[in-house]
């Protein structure tokens, strides 16, 4: 799979922040929320935005430690996959995870540019760690559309 290793790097960089056609990415779907919106919940007991930016950050940091061998436990916050977050700390906090979002990311990516060839659970990992951030850019935008009252 040496070929592959330019696309999934593509691929990887369009879910996030590179230009596509498809509309927005991860960062794209960020881009002007603020603290509040980002705090906001459609129902009791459903994500919000700000959840689904931190839970974004621990994959990237997952799939990273997968394709490096990484051990476990080096997330910059305790526990894994959902962290709640209720708006505590306001634009401060809010844009501290925003910081580890990009963070993880750029880790990530330095992982995957990285690699001198890739294997079929490598790819499998880096495509999913691509579709994983357009996936949640989707819910991003549903919520801010709902929000909004449409």
């Amino acid at each position: 799979m040496d070929g592959a290793l330019p696309l999934l790097r593509t691929l990887l960089e369009e879910g996030f922040s590179r230009q596509s056609w498809h509309g927005p990415n991860l960062r794209g779907a960020l881009r002007g929320v603020t603290a509040a919106q980002a705090a906001w919940r459609p129902a009791a007991g459903r994500h919000n935005i700000w959840e689904l930016v931190v839970h974004a950050a621990y994959w990237k940091y997952a799939v990273r430690r997968r394709l490096t061998g990484e051990k476990r436990g080096a997330f910059a916050l305790k526990g894994s996959n959902w962290f709640p977050r209720d708006g505590e700390g306001g634009a401060v906090a809010w844009r501290a995870d925003l910081k580890l979002l990009n963070e993880q990311h750029e880790a990530l990516s330095n992982a995957v540019a990285s690699l001198k060839r890739v294997d079929a659970h490598q790819a499998r990992l880096i495509r999913g760690a691509a579709v994983h951030d357009l996936y949640h850019a989707g819910q991003i935008q549903m919520l801010k559309r709902l929000q909004r009252g449409g």
